[in-house]
């Protein structure tokens, strides 16, 4: 029986939840504070609020609306996007954020991790980690596949084994690891399997698998494959599905770990 968590992840970006795919095409999906309390009635188990045009903008991430989506909710809410510092964590945690996520400043300065940890403390750090594929179309060479490390919402390919740097960012620091394929945001397509697996076998840290769900069993597949919750945006968005109903959906399944 499912016992993990369903995070429902909300980008923002100019104070409207946005969904595209691999990062682009962003169209609007609503607004952030009635999204945010539809979830959590669903039955959600935590939101995620990704400011996705923060970093590439140069500015912080617009507190304002983690102000108004925190008045809504009673769950566990982590924020995300344009964090460069310790001060600008404690502006999100200040504003009613449970948890800080932290993806391109990590990766140009590792030694944040460890600031953010220590002032902190782990469990309110997240790693979030953008993983594209570096062999062609899920095909397998001799070695098997591999991921490098995306920043800047997807708009920078770092050529760092993803794998690697979760390992990394963990001894640094991170007491989390949102885990996104890039190659399969928003498709529907399912979760990159092999990528959670691989990234389980390096980390101890909790593990949340994000990018291509679509069906109850996209979800149950992911958990199965070592994720400790699911990462959930474009199928609520759409209003395709309820986390409710897929929470009764996915006690039909036995999730192995």
């Amino acid at each position: 029986m499912l016992t993990r968590r369903i995070v429902a992840c909300l980008d923002i970006d100019r104070g409207r939840v946005v969904k595209g795919v691999r990062f682009q095409g962003l169209r609007d999906a609503g607004d952030p504070v009635g999204r945010s309390a539809l979830y959590e009635a669903q039955g959600a188990d935590e939101v995620v609020l990704l400011d996705v045009s923060a970093t590439p903008e140069g500015r912080g991430h617009a507190l304002d609306t983690v102000r108004a989506v925190r008045t809504a909710l009673s769950i566990p809410l982590t924020a995300g996007g344009g964090i460069r510092s310790p001060d600008d964590a404690a502006a999100l945690l200040e504003a009613g954020a449970d948890k800080v996520a932290v993806n391109t400043a990590a990766v140009r300065d590792p030694a944040l991790l460890e600031a953010l940890a220590e002032r902190f403390g782990v469990q309110c750090v997240t790693l979030a980690l953008d993983a594209a594929r570096t062999v062609g179309d899920g095909d397998e060479d001799e070695a098997g596949p591999g991921w490098e490390v995306l920043t800047r919402s997807g708009r920078e390919r770092t050529g760092i084994d993803a794998v690697a740097w979760a390992a990394e960012a963990e001894r640094r620091g991170a007491g989390e690891v949102l885990l996104t394929s890039w190659d399969r945001d928003g498709t529907g397509a399912g979760y990159d399997l092999e990528l959670i697996e691989a990234v389980r076998g390096a980390v101890l840290v909790p593990l949340v698998a994000s990018g291509g769900a679509r069906t109850a069993r996209d979800l149950a597949l992911a958990l199965g494959a070592g994720a400790d919750a699911v990462l959930i945006a474009s199928m609520l968005h759409d209003d395709l599905v309820t986390v409710g109903a897929l929470k009764r959906e996915l006690a039909a399944f036995e999730v192995r770990p």
